[in-house]
């Protein structure tokens, strides 16, 4: 029985989407691979002849999406796997950082990928099968000072896979995404887009956390090839989860997040259902009225 898959693997240059698709590869599956020039065009297809097929693509060239994979289901076959990997960090205080960046943060980390997803969900749909799988990230669930942009970014595309994951589970698509924790990838390298410093005030805050994150650049925990690994086994899973933290570091510090959340949530109940009219006060807890 054939049980190889065509992965579609956004950002296949280096990173996650480097490490998923040589693992789809190894795996038997055939990967196409998105690209931003001729060059990693060349390399990539040269991976895995007939099976690594690579395609030029910058996915915030919106209206060159669905002709990419219209092509590709023509030439190569169904898309079985959706990757969205592409994506970028930015790094800079909110007050510090022009408008134009947190335009272009989310239209690489969030229209773009919105716009693969709309492009291959038709064929999913008519099929009733497929899986898509939106890499975000702990900082869709965390927040810490310098990365406002990017965090709401991962929030937006955290909220957007998880209806997504109800629209699409009737056709019998299951979407998930998977929040890394820290990575040894180029995240917080070369690929990390950073805003210039102008604000002394912002000093003591801010300088502390782009010196930490200097410093533990290419010292992180997560392995990439272990993370790919972690994406392969849950593509093949019957009933996949609709969200997957990847990451001993992103479990504690969302776990902490959510416990954090619920005593907030807790402290402050009675404020909340104060507004409501179908609510009243029991001691120093407000119950519904029967």
């Amino acid at each position: 029985m054939n049980t190889s898959k065509l992965f579609f693997i956004s950002g296949v240059s280096s990173g996650f989407g480097r490490a998923i698709a040589m693992a789809a590869l190894s795996a038997g599956h055939q990967v196409v691979g998105t690209v931003r020039d001729e060059e990693a065009r060349r390399l990539f297809d040269a991976l895995q002849p007939g099976r690594a097929h690579a395609r030029l693509l910058d996915i915030t060239q919106f209206e060159r999406i669905e002709p990419v994979v219209a092509e590709v289901e023509a030439s190569i076959g169904a898309i079985d796997v959706l990757i969205n990997n592409a994506g970028y960090g930015h790094e800079g205080i909110m007050e510090e950082s022009p408008i134009e960046e947190m335009r272009r943060q989310f239209d690489v980390n969030v229209f773009g990928t919105v716009a693969l997803a709309k492009a291959v969900i038709p064929g999913m749909r008519q099929r009733r099968a497929g899986r898509i799988v939106n890499i975000t990230s702990m900082g869709g669930f965390i927040t810490m000072p310098g990365i406002a942009y990017y965090c709401g970014s991962k929030f937006a595309l955290e909220g957007i896979s998880q209806v997504l994951a109800k629209e699409m589970k009737p056709f019998g698509v299951a979407v998930t995404a998977v929040a890394p924790g820290s990575f040894r990838t180029d995240w917080a390298g070369r690929s990390m887009v950073r805003s210039d410093r102008t604000i002394p005030d912002d000093d003591a805050l801010f300088d502390p956390i782009r010196h930490a994150r200097h410093q533990k650049h290419g010292r992180q925990l997560g392995d990439p090839a272990r993370a790919a690994a972690a994406i392969l086994e849950l593509v093949q899973m019957q009933d996949p989860p609709v969200q997957l933290l990847l990451g001993s570091d992103a479990l504690g510090l969302v776990r902490d997040r959510l416990r954090d959340m619920e005593s907030q949530i807790a402290a402050h109940e009675a404020l909340t259902c104060s507004t409501d009219n179908a609510w009243q006060c029991v001691g120093d807890r407000y119950a519904r009225v029967p």
